[in-house]
């Protein structure tokens, strides 16, 4: 559980409630059904007209690793790649093959199958980074379906303050009707600035944060591979492996 991110929505969120309580107003002022539809159903078709199906459906299936961060620690690559290569050294490539039934991740199976088979250092290199290349376009694309909502909110939230001032124009002549339409306009506009820097934009940037993580662990298992596909002793592989640690 990524627990910054939980303080940091909730301290978000409470000083802009306590804000409104300490200068007077009810906080029930702020919640307005018909602002909350206007928002988020505008911002959510605007995103879904720019995005492809696929794209969208990763981009909402990210969203738990905002508060359940993804698994990703280049220590235990390190330590994994070491002891392959400790193996290799004394039984040869060949002797690495019960490790392949091991992996979990897709990605490293298939890496380390490469290998065991015999493939070329270069060829082996350019395999896996074409495919490391494919899966960070894939998440960096996911991911930017959040920053596109940042992006769309805002201008959605002074769309619906525009629609309520229009409703509030219609009723100049019943005084009982304006207040809906001005809560709705200025309520509009909090939804979609406050939505855009407190919820979509952060999101974004933590999820992209989370990608470039996995990718740079994805790069130092490549670098052990062909280390390991050079016959490198693994002292050398450590201390070349040690440079993504820090």
């Amino acid at each position: 559980m990524d627990l910054i991110s939980i303080v940091g929505l909730v301290l978000g969120l409470s000083a802009i409630l306590l804000g409104q309580a300490l200068e007077g107003g009810h906080i029930g002022s702020l919640l307005q059904v018909t602002a909350f539809i206007i928002v988020v159903g505008g911002t959510a078709g605007a995103v879904m007209l720019q995005s492809s199906l696929r794209v969208f459906l990763d981009g909402l299936s990210m969203t738990k690793w905002v508060f359940v961060p993804p698994k990703h620690s280049a220590a235990a690559v390190l330590e994994m790649v070491l002891q392959w290569s400790q193996t290799a050294r004394r039984g040869g490539l060949l002797a690495l093959e019960p490790f392949i039934d091991e992996q979990t991740e897709l990605f490293h199976r298939r890496g380390l199958q490469m290998l065991v088979d015999g493939a070329e250092p270069d060829v082996l290199r350019d395999t896996l980074e074409r495919e490391l290349a494919a899966y960070e376009h894939g998440r960096l694309e996911a991911a930017k379906i959040w920053m596109a909502a940042g992006g769309y909110s805002p201008t959605i939230g002074i769309l619906g303050a525009v629609m309520g001032l229009i409703h509030v124009m219609e009723n100049l002549s019943d005084p009982s009707k304006l207040g809906a339409g001005i809560a709705v306009a200025f309520v509009a506009t909090i939804y979609g600035v406050g939505g855009a820097n407190l919820i979509f934009l952060p999101m974004a940037n933590k999820l992209k944060h989370h990608v470039g993580k996995l990718v740079s662990e994805r790069e130092l298992f490549i670098e052990g591979l062909i280390c390991i596909a050079n016959g490198e002793n693994p002292r050398i592989i450590e201390a070349k492996m040690q440079g993504y640690l820090s």
